[in-house]
This record gives structure tokens, sequence and C-alpha cells, in this order.
């Protein structure tokens, strides 16, 4: 895995070639993938890479692409967010695995 494709998209372009194909997202105490119907508790997922972005002219345009796998159903994927993710949006368990990673 590249430690550096670009931008937020290329990265995203980059990371679905090698794998990385589902959309996650962050819903309470787990992560979700709508195309699959799944959910993953923080134990079921590892982190492979982050990657952090920074607005050069917006602090709204910050965000961060985490390239997630999960041995419980072999699945790959990207969750992206924005930084500062929030405890009602999420577990403490969710957050503080996410977090590890930054």
């Amino acid at each position: 895995m590249k430690t550096d494709y670009g931008t937020l998209s290329q990265t995203i372009n980059g990371l679905k070639a090698e794998g990385y194909t589902l959309d996650f997202n962050i819903q309470k105490d787990c992560i979700i993938c709508h195309q699959t119907n799944t959910e993953l508790s923080p134990d079921d997922f590892e982190i492979d890479a982050v990657f952090r972005f920074e607005g050069e002219s917006n602090p709204d345009d910050e965000a961060v692409l985490y390239a997630i796998s999960s041995t419980k159903d072999n699945s790959k994927g990207v969750l992206v967010n924005g930084y500062g993710i929030s405890s009602d949006d999420a577990s403490a368990a969710l957050v503080q695995k996410l977090n590890r990673h930054l």
C-alpha cells in the first residue's frame, strides 16, 4: 500500500484499486456498510492505514481516511470522516479505536 496518493479522491481511488472497495460509515457503536448490509463492531475490524487531509484554505475541508479490513467477513473498504469524531455519533470504543491510529 502506498503512503501518499495525493488528494482525498485520488487516495480513495488508489485504495479501491488495491481492494478497498466498500464504503463504511459510522453508526453509534459500529461501522456499517450499506452495500453489503453489514455492521462491524470495534473488535471486528482492523485499521490498515490512515490518511490525513488538511484543507489549505478552508478548515472544513479537513478529513481523515481510514483503510479498514475485517477478517469476520473478509471485507475491505474505506471510512472518511472529518476531524474530531463526536462521542454523540459513535461509542467510546469505536472512537478510541479510530483515534488510536491518528
